[in-house]
């Protein structure tokens, strides 16, 4: 009977936990749709009462995640039989309670404040082309998440703190290691690119594109892959991003006129992360097990249906009759191969990572993560960050920018205070190549299907080996269910070199 009582009461803790969890979760959900309409829709004027909005959603989320309440909960769940499902809920939230507790709420409050108010500064900054515009903002969140940091443990690297922010599980350690890794034999395969007498057809896409029309490509690629618009949409930003849950889950695109093949695959990208939330368990709506798994994984799924999809050769069979349909003066005569070189070149004069080619996009991600680690640990000071820049440029891509909007100020995770995102990008891409390899084993001709435009053994393979677990799994848990083996760059490094050694007939590749 005690047993029976003792169980009974546990349920009921659990029960009531996962209540404070869920309401948790859909205050920084209605968070998340302030922000999207910030950056999709809100009126220029509207960013006073926004800053406040939001602020005031995450100083609640805080106090929520913080409450006494919530701690005793937790306390009392861990010494409990639980569930594995269950287990990870209680870990997942033990994680960010034991980090938000550390952290004062004014902090938290301001941190959220200024970041909201940064945004239309780094704006205005990029359009005049002027990095003394931002610097104040910039120098100002720095100093926050320098504190931020401490208060979580001020014994510990203040950036790998951050770090943790987006990847807490595989470590700053095992992300150096693969930067290190990157950069040592990506360095010599785009320079042995670069010395290539190769003649790759990439005056394919020149010339103006229509952006209207440019839109309409955008939705025939979303219908192609099998985006859900019911539970979906599409819109344009000043940086492509997506947002949402597993019942909305929205992609943001942006035109150039004569960057048509650019916007096309920053779509198929936001795609990528689009199909991952949408394809996280709905019952489990509200609660770790229904959120994704971090940045890493989130970042694999977009770059596998960029570059694995998107740029492979198989695709463009299929999808070059509806581009042709679409722009049909400008692509009427480009065959299969023209638009897969095109989709494919590796850049010269590759200044802006969002567009960058596959393959020197990784040194785009080194020069950032440097400088915001060197910024966080006190080793860079603000006003040297344009310079630092453009040596680094020169240095990893032989080029340099000759204005700060093409330069430092292109991106806009510093100014939401994203210290510690950039390197989930090249982790990512790397965790994309080792999934894509093992899809390939599981589902016979692979490519014969995306030749065909079907898509579904493949949604079908992510759900079930990444999607479906939310976040039950740690990262590196998450990886060896999905491939029976250990997180590791070899699978990417052999795609590249195969992929890029056999488009610029490169002998020692």
């Amino acid at each position: 009977m005690a047993s029976e009582a003792a169980t009974d009461e546990a349920s009921e803790t659990y029960s009531a936990f996962l209540q404070k969890v869920k309401r948790l979760s859909n205050v920084s959900n209605a968070g998340m749709v302030l922000g999207w309409d910030q950056e999709v829709m809100m009126p220029e004027g509207g960013t006073p009462a926004r800053s406040q909005q939001r602020s005031a959603l995450s100083t609640l989320s805080h106090e929520l995640l913080t409450s006494d309440e919530m701690g005793e909960m937790l306390d009392e769940l861990e010494d409990e039989d639980l569930t594995d499902e269950q287990a990870a809920v209680v870990r997942e939230t033990r994680r960010r309670y034991d980090r938000a507790t550390k952290v004062p709420e004014e902090l938290v409050e301001e941190i959220s404040q200024t970041s909201s108010e940064a945004m239309p500064v780094w704006e205005e900054a990029k359009e005049e082309d002027n990095f003394e515009t931002f610097a104040p903002t910039l120098e100002k969140l720095v100093e926050l998440k320098r504190q931020y940091a401490e208060h979580i443990d001020p014994e510990r690297d203040p950036y790998e703190v951050l770090f943790e922010e987006y990847e807490p599980y595989l470590g700053i350690e095992k992300a150096e290691e693969v930067l290190d890794q990157l950069r040592e034999e990506l360095v010599p395969l785009v320079d042995a690119v670069r010395e290539s007498d190769a003649d790759l057809a990439v005056d394919t896409f020149e010339g103006e594109f229509d952006v209207d029309t440019q839109e309409e490509l955008a939705r025939d690629v979303l219908d192609t892959l099998g985006y859900d618009w019911e539970h979906g949409r599409l819109d344009t930003a000043p940086h492509p991003f997506s947002s949402g849950n597993q019942f909305d889950a929205r992609v943001t695109t942006r035109f150039n006129p004569e960057e048509p093949l650019g916007a096309l695959m920053a779509t198929v990208h936001e795609f990528g992360h689009a199909t991952y939330t949408l394809g996280l368990p709905r019952e489990q709506y509200g609660t770790p097990l229904g959120e994704s798994r971090d940045m890493t994984v989130h970042e694999s799924q977009s770059r596998l249906w960029e570059n694995h999809v998107g740029r492979s050769e198989a695709f463009w069979e299929r999808f070059l009759p509806k581009v042709q349909e679409r722009f049909p003066e400008k692509l009427e005569g480009a065959s299969v191969e023209d638009v897969y070189e095109a989709a494919n070149e590796v850049y010269e004069n590759n200044l802006i990572r969002v567009e960058a080619d596959e393959l020197t996009y990784h040194m785009h991600i080194l020069v950032r993560f440097e400088i915001e680690r060197d910024l966080i640990r006190g080793d860079l000071d603000v006003e040297d960050v344009p310079e630092v820049w453009n040596d680094k440029y020169e240095e990893y891509l032989g080029i340099r920018p000759d204005t700060d909007a093409e330069g430092c100020l292109q991106d806009i995770h510093w100014s939401h205070g994203d210290f510690g995102y950039f390197p989930t990008y090249s982790l990512g891409s790397v965790l994309a190549s080792q999934l894509f390899a093992h899809a390939e084993d599981d589902i016979e001709g692979l490519y014969d299907q995306v030749r065909e435009g079907d898509f579904d053994e493949l949604h079908d393979w992510l759900t079930e080996n990444v999607h479906q677990h939310g976040s039950q799994y740690t990262t590196d848990d998450l990886v060896q269910e999905a491939t029976g083996e250990e997180y590791t760059a070899d699978y990417f490094l052999d795609y590249v070199k195969r992929k890029y050694g056999e488009l610029y007939d490169l002998d020692d590749y």
